[in-house]
Parts: C-alpha cells; structure tokens; sequence
C-alpha cells in the first residue's frame, strides 16, 4: 500500500499560528500519527500543535538564537513528516522520546555548524545582546538580565547535567521518556536533575550576591 508524502504543500513545517493542544497519550496519539501516515493534514496539524513549542525552546535554549532555533525547529518537523510519510517510525508508544532523539541530534550538527563558522565568543555575543538591553525598560532589562545569567549558570555545567535540565524544563518530557531518549535509569536521571538543580541554584545565589555588592 503506498504512502502519501507529508507536507507537499509546505505543511510539514510548523506554523507559529498553531495553537499548541493539550497532551494527548497511548490510543489518541497513535491514531493521530495514524492518520498523519496517511495524508490527513488535520491530524498533522495536531501533532505540530502539541509538540512545536517544546521543539523551539529546547533548540532556543542550547543554540541561544531566535532566529536558528526557528530553523531548526522547521527542519526537525521536515524530518519527521519525511520518516513518518516513508514508514521510517516504529517505535510504537514511544513517539515523545523518537521525536526529541530527532530534535537532539539536529541540534547537535547545528552546534557543529556555528562552531565551524563561529567568529564570536560567548561572551562577545552576551555583551552584545546587554548592549541591547540597555535600551529597553528597567523592568525589561532585570529580566533579560536575569535570563541571560541562568543561561550563563546553564552553560556552566557539564554536559550531562545541563542536558537533562534542558530537556525536562525546556522540552518538557517526563523521566521515563528522558530515560528512553537517553538509555540512562531512571534512578539516574533523577539523581543528576537534582544535582543540576542544586548547582545551578548555587551559582545564581553567588550571582545575585554579586549584583548586590555592586549596587551598594
């Protein structure tokens, strides 16, 4: 029985005027992946729905660029309209950890890429974005401020812990899917979110002690 390609009409890309829906699990996603498989748009739209914003802001948080993560975003709902429209989906009942096993990897060649070509630090670029700030309200300014220096603290850690908060407070998967995306126990994963927790937590104190003295 053939397959019917996904996204002909550009429709595998996410559309930011889709309004994300509520979780759906087990019977009710199957049958809308079902229904995706064989051309149904609607049901396509859906899965966008649920997932596109989860996609983005784990691609905002390690690739640190509104505009890339958007584009990696896109090209992750590419790929899996591609896999899905080709049959290349088995796991079935595991589509969350699949999904985000996509969205990791096309990450991780993005991060390659803008290494290859970086011509800027970190810092550079965080002392250009402050500039940036400066013009904005007081209000405004605290706050960015204040993402900018959990994303200072976030960078910070190894790899590990870093990956494992992002993954739970940006792309919002529960332990078990994270322990079937990254094949670690779960005992494990909860043990190092809290560790990464404490720490990041440790090195905000320090960063609002710092302000403070600063400013006296």
């Amino acid at each position: 029985m053939g397959r019917r390609t996904l996204g002909k009409d550009n429709s595998a890309a996410p559309d930011p005027s889709i309004e994300p829906d509520g979780v759906v699990e087990g019977v009710e996603l199957a049958g809308l992946l079902e229904r995706a498989v064989a051309g149904d748009q609607e049901a396509w739209r859906r899965i966008v729905g649920l997932y596109w914003r989860r996609v983005f802001a784990l691609a905002r948080s390690r690739l640190r660029d509104h505009g890339i993560a958007e584009e990696v975003t896109q090209s992750v709902f590419v790929t899996v309209a591609t896999k899905l429209s080709q049959g290349q989906y088995a796991e079935r009942g595991k589509f969350e950890p699949w999904l985000f096993r996509v969205v990791v990897n096309r990450i991780r060649d993005q991060v390659r890429a803008l290494q290859r070509g970086a011509t800027a630090t970190d810092d550079e670029v965080l002392d250009a974005r402050a500039g940036t700030v400066e013009s904005r309200g007081e209000g405004t300014r605290a706050s960015e401020r204040a993402m900018e220096e959990l994303r200072r603290a976030l960078m910070m850690l190894g790899e590990a812990d870093r990956q494992v908060v992002e993954l739970r407070h940006h792309a919002g998967l529960s332990f078990a899917a994270m322990a079937e995306l990254l094949d670690e126990p779960l005992g494990t994963l909860l043990a190092r979110h809290h560790r990464a927790l404490k720490k990041l937590r440790t090195m905000m104190a320090g960063v609002e002690a710092s302000v403070m003295e600063d400013n006296s």
